[in-house]
């Protein structure tokens, strides 16, 4: 399997490429079990985090990230499900389309996590930003919910996301050919 060399908040991995489309490649960016790596990334983001109230992520894979960086700052965090639970009271819903699935998602918040939310300081979370349609989701999600989102903060950055000025992240991740070259 091809990978790709990365270093993020001082630590060195080797991603595995895998396929998306025939003409679009990716590197697997997983934290699941990588504990030192959720540990650093934490760290660093929270050193560039503008003042917030609250965190909030979507499920899934960025939920390590949530709970370290909530566990470090001492402040409250929130998850967008990937669906209605039981135990929600209520639900605000929005539709996502990421690169990495191929179905149409929705993001879930429970009723009661936007009322804590309105009016509060918002620091949205994810792993990887690439299309930004999962961003969207979670802007959509607390804007309904009446908080301010005052950061939006990943620990990589893919293809043309890294050049975004609205986000902050940790480091740039390329797209890549079948081959394992970078994409131009």
């Amino acid at each position: 399997m091809l990978t790709y060399p990365i270093e993020v908040a001082g630590l060195k991995r080797d991603l595995p490429i895998c396929r998306v489309s025939d003409d679009l490649y990716i590197g697997a960016f997983v934290i699941f079990g990588d504990v030192e790596m959720t540990v650093r990334c934490a760290e660093e983001l929270l050193k560039k985090a503008p003042e917030f109230d609250y965190i909030i992520a979507p499920e899934c894979k960025s939920i390590p990230l949530l709970y370290e960086m909530s566990r470090q700052s001492g402040k409250k965090y929130f998850l967008a499900r990937k669906g209605p639970k039981l135990y929600m009271s209520g639900i605000f819903e929005v539709q996502v389309k990421s690169i990495t699935t191929e179905a149409v998602q929705k993001l879930v918040l429970d009723t009661a996590d936007a009322e804590a939310m309105k009016g509060k300081r918002i620091l949205v979370i994810d792993d990887v930003i690439s299309t930004g349609e999962s961003l969207e989701a979670m802007e959509e999600l607390v804007n309904r919910a009446g908080g301010n989102i005052v950061g939006k903060m990943f620990i990589l950055a893919e293809g043309d996301a890294a050049k975004r000025d609205d986000v902050t992240f940790l480091a740039p991740l390329p797209l890549f050919n079948a081959d394992g070259s970078v994409k131009k």
